[in-house]
């Protein structure tokens, strides 16, 4: 999964999302707010965020859920995410795939994606930073039961258009 982990990545890179992963998101999103997840996959980050908003369309390329489209993240257009505020997916951590989804995804809505902290740092962030509007902070992710991973993770927000990157530490 990480570039540091013993363990063979799961095909598509399915690793159903942790509910402690989306806590430190909950706080930046307001009561009711509408979204589409697009990497669905059994549909665990959509029931740990309709605690606090509605879902209004989810697809995965494999889904593994009831009233999951099946569609390629580069099939969705606009009339999927017509009625959401924001994309919020757990994508796979691929950098090819993950760079493409920010770009399509960004073009769209504000995009939330959870990934690794380390990203931020690296080269390849520098074409995407100035569209990324906050990091938050969330830790290590226990994504194999009572396994933690090895790397930090972090919700990033991109925009459309330049914006000012905040960092928001965990609390």
């Amino acid at each position: 999964m990480g570039k540091r982990s013993d363990f063979e990545r799961k095909p598509r890179d399915f690793y159903p999302t942790p509910i402690e992963a989306v806590y430190p998101l909950l706080e930046h999103l307001e009561e009711n707010f509408l979204f589409a997840e697009p990497c669905a996959g059994d549909g665990a980050l959509i029931n740990h965020l309709e605690t606090k908003g509605v879902c209004m369309w989810a697809s995965d390329i494999e889904p593994q859920a009831e009233g999951i489209h099946k569609n390629d993240f580069s099939e969705i257009s606009e009339r999927e995410v017509l009625e959401s505020e924001f994309i919020i997916t757990n994508p796979p951590w691929d950098r090819n795939m993950l760079h493409s989804m920010i770009e399509h995804f960004s073009s769209l809505r504000p995009t939330w994606l959870l990934f690794d902290a380390d990203w931020a740092h690296t080269k390849q962030s520098a074409p995407y930073m100035n569209k990324c509007a906050k990091i938050v902070s969330v830790g290590r992710i226990k994504w194999f039961g009572n396994m933690t991973g090895k790397d930090n993770c972090a919700w990033y927000l991109f925009y459309n258009n330049e914006v000012e990157t905040t960092f928001h530490g965990r609390t």
